[in-house]
Protein backbone atom coordinates (compact mmCIF):
# COMPACT_ATOMS: atom_id res chain seq x y z
CA UNK A 1 0.00 0.00 0.00
CA UNK A 2 1.83 3.54 -1.13
CA UNK A 3 0.88 6.52 -0.87
CA UNK A 4 -1.75 8.20 1.32
CA UNK A 5 -5.02 6.51 1.93
CA UNK A 6 -8.53 7.60 2.94
CA UNK A 7 -8.02 7.78 6.02
CA UNK A 8 -4.67 9.63 6.78
CA UNK A 9 -3.61 13.33 5.71
CA UNK A 10 -0.07 14.22 4.58
CA UNK A 11 1.56 16.20 6.97
CA UNK A 12 5.22 16.75 5.26
CA UNK A 13 8.22 15.20 3.30
CA UNK A 14 10.32 13.30 5.84
CA UNK A 15 12.85 15.18 5.90
CA UNK A 16 11.27 18.27 7.27
CA UNK A 17 11.62 16.74 10.52
CA UNK A 18 14.89 16.51 12.26
CA UNK A 19 15.95 14.16 15.03
CA UNK A 20 15.57 16.09 18.13
CA UNK A 21 15.02 19.63 16.52
CA UNK A 22 12.27 21.16 14.45
CA UNK A 23 8.68 19.94 13.76
CA UNK A 24 6.33 20.39 11.63
CA UNK A 25 2.84 21.98 12.92
CA UNK A 26 -0.81 20.76 10.53
CA UNK A 27 -4.34 22.05 11.11
CA UNK A 28 -7.29 20.06 12.71
CA UNK A 29 -10.28 19.95 14.58
CA UNK A 30 -9.90 19.04 17.71
CA UNK A 31 -13.12 18.19 19.42
CA UNK A 32 -14.78 20.21 17.02
CA UNK A 33 -12.90 23.39 17.55
CA UNK A 34 -10.01 24.66 14.93
CA UNK A 35 -6.58 23.90 16.55
CA UNK A 36 -2.76 22.46 15.23
CA UNK A 37 -1.32 19.12 15.91
CA UNK A 38 2.72 18.78 15.16
CA UNK A 39 4.97 16.25 14.17
CA UNK A 40 8.48 15.42 15.81
CA UNK A 41 11.20 13.02 15.15
CA UNK A 42 12.42 11.30 18.06
CA UNK A 43 14.54 8.22 18.19
CA UNK A 44 14.47 7.72 14.82
CA UNK A 45 11.03 8.05 14.91
CA UNK A 46 8.07 10.32 14.44
CA UNK A 47 5.52 11.50 17.10
CA UNK A 48 2.67 13.60 16.82
CA UNK A 49 0.56 14.96 19.18
CA UNK A 50 -2.33 17.91 19.60
CA UNK A 51 -0.39 21.18 20.14
CA UNK A 52 -2.16 22.11 23.62
CA UNK A 53 -0.49 21.69 26.75
CA UNK A 54 -1.75 19.22 29.61
CA UNK A 55 -1.45 21.98 32.37
CA UNK A 56 -2.85 24.81 30.53
CA UNK A 57 -4.62 24.54 27.12
CA UNK A 58 -2.40 26.53 25.28
CA UNK A 59 0.33 26.10 21.89
CA UNK A 60 3.38 24.44 23.21
CA UNK A 61 5.72 25.90 20.43
CA UNK A 62 7.58 29.03 21.78
CA UNK A 63 8.71 29.95 17.66
CA UNK A 64 6.42 28.39 15.32
CA UNK A 65 7.72 24.48 15.04
CA UNK A 66 10.26 24.62 18.39
CA UNK A 67 9.00 22.28 20.67
CA UNK A 68 12.62 20.37 21.85
CA UNK A 69 13.89 22.51 24.99
CA UNK A 70 17.87 23.40 24.41
CA UNK A 71 19.21 19.63 24.69
CA UNK A 72 16.75 18.16 21.99
CA UNK A 73 15.40 14.99 24.88
CA UNK A 74 12.00 17.01 25.77
CA UNK A 75 9.04 19.23 24.47
CA UNK A 76 8.72 22.06 26.52
CA UNK A 77 6.03 24.28 26.79
CA UNK A 78 6.63 28.05 25.99
CA UNK A 79 4.72 29.24 28.35
CA UNK A 80 4.92 27.62 31.92
CA UNK A 81 7.59 25.15 31.46
CA UNK A 82 6.43 22.10 31.58
CA UNK A 83 8.35 19.38 29.96
CA UNK A 84 7.02 16.07 27.91
CA UNK A 85 9.13 12.93 26.66
CA UNK A 86 8.34 12.87 23.04
CA UNK A 87 7.83 9.43 22.25
CA UNK A 88 4.92 9.15 24.78
CA UNK A 89 4.23 12.68 25.80
CA UNK A 90 4.43 12.27 29.30
CA UNK A 91 4.67 15.22 31.13
CA UNK A 92 7.92 15.05 33.19
CA UNK A 93 8.11 17.70 34.86
CA UNK A 94 6.30 21.33 35.37
CA UNK A 95 2.86 22.29 36.39
CA UNK A 96 1.33 19.37 34.59
CA UNK A 97 3.56 16.60 36.17
CA UNK A 98 1.93 13.23 35.70
CA UNK A 99 -0.69 14.98 32.66
CA UNK A 100 0.20 14.01 29.06
CA UNK A 101 0.17 15.07 25.39
CA UNK A 102 -2.86 14.19 23.53
CA UNK A 103 -1.75 11.75 20.76
CA UNK A 104 -2.27 11.69 17.23
CA UNK A 105 -1.40 8.89 15.13
CA UNK A 106 1.19 8.99 12.68
CA UNK A 107 2.69 7.03 10.36
CA UNK A 108 6.02 7.59 7.80
CA UNK A 109 5.97 5.99 4.53
CA UNK A 110 7.84 6.47 1.55
CA UNK A 111 9.63 9.60 2.40
CA UNK A 112 6.64 11.13 3.68
CA UNK A 113 4.55 11.56 7.26
CA UNK A 114 0.86 11.33 7.60
CA UNK A 115 -1.56 11.18 10.37
CA UNK A 116 -4.44 9.28 11.20
CA UNK A 117 -7.63 11.11 12.08
CA UNK A 118 -10.04 9.41 15.24
CA UNK A 119 -13.22 10.54 16.58
CA UNK A 120 -11.74 13.52 18.61
CA UNK A 121 -9.13 14.44 15.61
CA UNK A 122 -9.89 15.17 12.36
CA UNK A 123 -8.90 17.28 9.61
CA UNK A 124 -10.17 20.81 9.47
CA UNK A 125 -13.05 20.26 6.69
CA UNK A 126 -14.65 17.46 8.18
CA UNK A 127 -17.25 18.68 10.30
Amino acid sequence: MAGETANEVFICESDAVAEGGRGVRFPVLAFGDAATGFVVRYDGKPHAYLNRCAHVPIELDWAEGEFFESSGLYLMCATHGAIYVPDSGLCAGGPCKGGRLRPIAVRELDDKIYWQPDEFIRPPQAK
